[in-house]
């Protein structure tokens, strides 16, 4: 099959990020030194040599970009400095462009303007909706559901997973499709195995071979431990930060947008409450974790922080704020402080809705699903091929 070629393809990557992959001279070092480049699944050069040809089709369908956890080596050892690491970041924005049907995605990497302006929308357009329907603020105590009802902003959550949910399932089901191919590349089934599975296929696949493989998208999901696998102290420390944060994100996502009735409440859990625990652990997980990531940055302290695109700095700095402005919560609660506890959690829900329905679905957390389901798709592409059902 023929490949369609883009000769702007390395020309329109510049703007996600990609600077220095015209100057590759294809050696192979980066590909020889990393942990998980393997001789069948083989990068960073493949990426590399599909910019240069402009072989965007064989790029959107590649699952390699999605393997690379950022840890720096190949970089490092670079003989020509083409920042092979940096290039492979670059490629994760622009893939999440093409799998994103909306355009959203694609304005928010390339356009500085629309990212502030995607966000101050949001946050605007909450800051109005308290403004004209919070409930009473009593003053006499903290009522915070009294001002904000939890069975109200349940309902506006669920609403809001719910859209979010179709927007980067939908994107998913796009990665999915481009990852899995043309049906007609795997071995055709027997005739036992056509009556065994009784044409219950996806993608040229037996269903049931999903089913089978999806433990593994749950352990990839959870532990990252394909980050792990990294060899070095430095890059256990980046997996460690890394699965700090998603563990965090993920745990208080699920406390305020399934479970707020039990997280959002007047009364004041007791220590050792399992929610309050919890919420501690999420914290701690989250601000630890981006706080390292910010300093880093700053510093330039290591090869993984020397380049930092400005959807980067934005989803640090907006999931850090949304952590340090709900310690503010807990605080002025504790302190029996009505008004300004009022007051934050407005400022708290303008700062992490936005981050919510912008990073969610269109940028930086579409990793947390795209990773671990391109893991997954590996694993059953390759049964598939050995027809291992």
């Amino acid at each position: 099959m023929g490949t369609t070629v883009d000769p702007d393809l390395l020309l329109n990557l510049k703007k996600f990020g990609v600077e220095d992959a015209g100057i590759c001279f294809n050696c192979g070092n980066c590909t020889a030194v990393c942990s998980l480049s393997t001789e069948m699944i083989p990068f960073p050069r493949k990426v590399i040599r599909y910019l240069q040809l402009g072989a965007k089709d064989k790029l959107i369908q590649s699952p390699e970009p999605w393997l690379c956890y950022y840890c720096g080596d190949c970089t490092e050892t670079c003989p020509r400095q083409a920042n092979p690491a940096e290039v492979m970041m670059g490629v994760r924005r622009y893939l999440t462009t093409q799998y994103d049907w909306t355009g959203i995605s694609r304005l928010f990497y390339t356009s500085k303007i629309f990212e502030f302006f995607a966000i101050f929308l949001v946050a605007a357009l909450v800051g109005l909706g308290f403004y004209a329907y919070h409930g009473p603020m009593l003053t006499d105590r903290v009522a915070l559901n009294v001002f904000a009802p939890n069975t109200v902003i349940e309902i506006l959550d669920l609403i809001m997973l719910g859209v979010l949910s179709f927007f980067l399932l939908s994107n998913g089901y796009r990665l999915f499709s481009a990852v899995m191919g043309d049906p007609g590349q795997y071995p055709p089934l027997s005739s036992s195995a056509r009556q065994q599975f009784q044409n219950r296929l996806l993608k040229g696949i037996p269903v049931l071979l999903y089913i089978k493989e999806a433990r593994g998208f749950v352990t990839h999901f959870f532990t990252q431990k394909q980050f792990g696998a990294c060899g070095t102290h430095t890059q256990r420390v980046q997996w460690f930060m890394h699965l700090l944060i998603m563990t965090g994100y993920t745990i208080i996502f699920m406390l305020v947008v399934v479970g707020i009735r039990w997280f959002q409440r007047d009364e004041i859990y007791a220590i050792w409450n399992p929610v309050r625990l919890l919420g501690y652990y999420s914290t701690f997980a989250i601000l630890y974790g981006t706080t390292y990531a910010i300093v880093g940055r700053l510093q330039k302290s290591k090869t993984v922080f020397e380049h930092t695109h400005s959807s980067d700095w934005i989803f640090l700095i907006m999931l850090w704020l949304t952590t340090f402005s709900g310690i503010l919560i807990h605080a002025t609660r504790l302190l029996e402080w009505p008004l300004t506890t009022y007051y934050l959690y407005v400022i708290h829900l303008m700062i992490a809705v936005p981050m919510l329905v912008i990073e969610v679905p269109f940028a930086k957390w579409t990793h947390q699903l795209y990773r671990p389901l391109v893991q997954y798709l590996i694993q059953i592409k390759e049964k598939a091929m050995k027809a291992e059902y």
